[in-house]
């Protein structure tokens, strides 16, 4: 089944042409089906690589899937256009009478600062509240994932000595969650951060399950509440390219940065990087959904 996007949005025309199935507003609704509602809280810079990072996971599912996109009001994005924003971007006063099926809150790059200093820190405080009685489950990415771990269970990110940044195994460690259905017992996934969460404090906190770690990269998929809150510390939804494009931003500002790591084939550079975790980040996006989302949701939610 179809994802349905705002007609004219920029990611269309790259999904369109790497064949996902996307639907006009018009022919959705003149469909007999409950399709689920997911609200996208995209806090990246960059928000139309993001967009399309998401889009591409979600439309490729068997579920028909509307998106809403949402923005900040006490945060200006200085790197996306003031029009792209008005045009397809809600404010939280927009839609926080409705109830969505599932929603995501993505990373940010702002990890060096404390949480209570993020200009736009109580408005998502406000915004994280009301996922627990509006959307039925929060998956959180990256910073979305840290300040998650910190607002609903008061588990604090501390500074890595150095950036964690490249692809890293990571190991299966909790079975029970059909998050992980189909996963391989090793699998590889994207990193890009300078801080971390405790392994060890998330692992013996009574409300947060670890499903998956990384011996390099450190926790990597936790979930509590039974799947209402999913947090994943990582970038499963990453481009092939998506690390050296930050590779080489950073070489160009001067800025301290190494190779990533287990990226490049044999650490080279000028070799183009392969896409190792693709069917994975497909296999979480669907699990979700379909686990998580869809078969948790009421039809009619009021």
């Amino acid at each position: 089944m179809p994802i349905t996007i705002p007609q004219g949005l920029p990611a269309r025309e790259i999904l369109e042409e790497e064949q996902i199935f996307i639907m006009d507003e018009g022919r959705a609704k003149g469909q007999d089906i409950r399709p689920l509602n997911i609200l996208i809280l995209n806090l990246m810079p960059q928000k139309e690589k993001t967009e399309t990072h998401l889009l591409r996971l979600l439309g490729n599912t068997p579920l028909q899937v509307n998106i809403t996109l949402l923005k900040t009001v006490t945060h200006q994005s200085k790197n996306t256009s003031h029009i792209h924003l008005e045009q397809f971007y809600s404010t939280f006063s927009e839609i926080k009478q409705k109830k969505f099926d599932g929603m995501i809150i993505t990373g940010a790059p702002i990890e060096l600062l404390s949480f209570e200093e993020v200009d736009y820190w109580e408005e998502l405080k406000e915004i994280m509240d009301w996922t627990k009685t509006n959307v039925t489950s929060t998956l959180h990415i990256c910073w979305g994932a840290q300040a998650a771990l910190y607002h609903h269970f008061n588990i604090n990110k501390f500074e890595l000595p150095e950036k964690c940044f490249g692809v890293f195994d990571h190991d299966v460690e909790n079975w029970s969650e059909n998050l992980l259905r189909g996963f391989d017992d090793t699998f590889v996934a994207p990193h890009s951060r300078h801080t971390d969460i405790s392994l060890e404090e998330l692992k013996n906190h009574s409300k947060v399950k670890v499903l998956a770690a990384s011996p390099q990269a450190g926790a990597f998929i936790m979930s509590a509440n039974e799947g209402k809150q999913i947090m994943i510390t990582g970038h499963l939804e990453y481009e092939a390219t998506t690390l050296a494009e930050e590779y080489e931003r950073d070489r160009a500002k001067g800025l301290p940065i190494a190779i990533p790591n287990h990226y490049y084939p044999n650490d080279d550079p000028t070799k183009a990087p392969k896409n190792k975790w693709r069917s994975h980040a497909h296999l979480l996006f669907s699990n979700w959904l379909n686990y998580y989302v869809y078969q948790e949701t009421p039809y009619e939610w009021d």
